[in-house]
Order: structure tokens, then sequence, then C-alpha cells
């Protein structure tokens, strides 16, 4: 998708302005509409319109999306990269995260964290 996993290159990626073009790839590969994803990472239509012109997204939208691609592949990787599976269980109310939807809890480091720790339980069979 354009974005390394960790490190340095990361950290430059996302502190120089990640690029549109991410934002694209992801939509595609999380098999949504460009204006869902855009609300689950808090970016206004008018913003992002912005940011398609220029090419580069600031630190702080930058950092949101890089989150929601840690969960899309955290995710995926929980369904063995059956990604329909992985999609319909982040559109779904989820019981370990109060019913609330995974793509919701986005928006903020610890809502993330949260939905991070969850898939991370699940994979190795807690119970929540």
């Amino acid at each position: 998708m354009g974005i390394p996993s960790r490190g340095a290159q990361l950290h430059r990626i996302l502190r120089d302005g990640l690029p549109y073009t991410v934002y694209t790839k992801l939509a595609s590969a999380a098999g949504i509409e460009h204006k869902e994803l855009a609300r689950y990472v808090v970016i206004p239509q008018a913003t992002l319109q912005r940011r398609a012109k220029s090419g580069r997204f600031k630190i702080d939208e930058g950092d949101r999306l890089y989150r929601f691609a840690e969960v899309l592949k955290a995710a995926t990787d929980l369904f063995e990269g059956d990604k329909g599976r992985a999609r319909q269980w982040l559109l779904n109310p989820v019981r370990g995260l109060g019913g609330r939807r995974p793509v919701e809890m986005i928006a903020t480091s610890a809502e993330a964290e949260a939905v991070l720790n969850l898939i991370g339980r699940l994979e190795y069979g807690v119970v929540v």
C-alpha cells in the first residue's frame, strides 16, 4: 500500500506527509468507498479534496490513515488473508469492543489500540 510497517522510513513518511495515493489504495484494499474511509479516519470531504490536489496528508491525518492500515492488516491476518471476512468483522459490532464497530474506533490511538489488543487476544484464543 505504500506504507512501511515500521522504522525510520515510516516515521519520515508520516512526518513528511503520507501520499494521497495511499488513501486510494487503502480504500480499495478495505473494499470501502472513499467517503466511508474519510468518515472513519475523520477527514472532512473538503479537506480530502484539498489533499487530493496537494498530493499529501498532514501529520495527524496520515497518522489516522496509518492506524486504519494497521487495523486492516491485523484483521486480515486474523482471518488468514480473507479480506472479505476481515472487512465484515471491521464493519459489524463486536462484543469484545462493547458492541462497537472496529472501523469506528480508528480516530484515536487509544481506541485503535483496543481493537489491535482484541485482535491479538482472538489470535491467541483468549476468551473475550
